[in-house]
């Protein structure tokens, strides 16, 4: 079916695990894209935040799993399909050739794709996780949630702050 486990989602228990799997599939795919994005990446500090990132990221999916353990499930991936396309694009900015500080602005521009999708996926499961009464599962996501907002932020600071302007004058 594609973006649900299963082609019926008779309640929001089974649509909240269904998204827990999904996003351990997605995080676990992060953890394998973040250190080719670092290594393609020119400038220090864009570098410097995918390393930090996937420290991160590692720690998303450590809590995951303890996701898992709060809702008294086992730890399970699904392959999410929209994490897969995301990545397949990030590696096309780390396979590019051509100005680096253009090439740099490519990888923030996909970088800030996953990001944007990890937000929406983590606000997604945190709420269900709140209307579902399992509030331990909900502070482990609203944590992770507020790491990917800050990572977006940290992207965005890079662009603005320096590679960018810099992309303007490659020809």
């Amino acid at each position: 079916m594609g973006w649900f486990t299963s082609e019926k989602l008779n309640s929001l228990d089974c649509l909240f695990t269904d998204q827990l799997q999904d996003l351990y599939d997605a995080e676990q795919r992060l953890v394998e894209a973040l250190p080719l994005m670092a290594q393609a990446a020119h400038r220090k500090n864009l570098k410097d935040a995918f390393q930090m990132h996937l420290r991160e990221t590692e720690n998303h999916v450590r809590r995951l799993e303890q996701v898992f353990q709060s809702i008294g499930s086992t730890a399970k991936a699904k392959t999410c399909q929209a994490m897969k396309g995301l990545v397949a694009e990030g590696q096309e900015a780390i396979d590019a050739q051509g100005d680096p500080d253009v090439k740099d602005a490519a990888l923030i521009a996909a970088a800030q794709r996953v990001e944007h999708y990890e937000i929406a996926a983590y606000g997604t499961a945190r709420t269900f996780a709140q209307r579902h009464g399992k509030q331990p599962a909900a502070r482990l996501l609203e944590q992770t949630l507020q790491e990917e907002k800050a990572a977006d932020q940290k992207l965005t600071e890079i662009a603005e702050t320096g590679v960018n302007q810099e992309a303007v004058g490659a020809r």
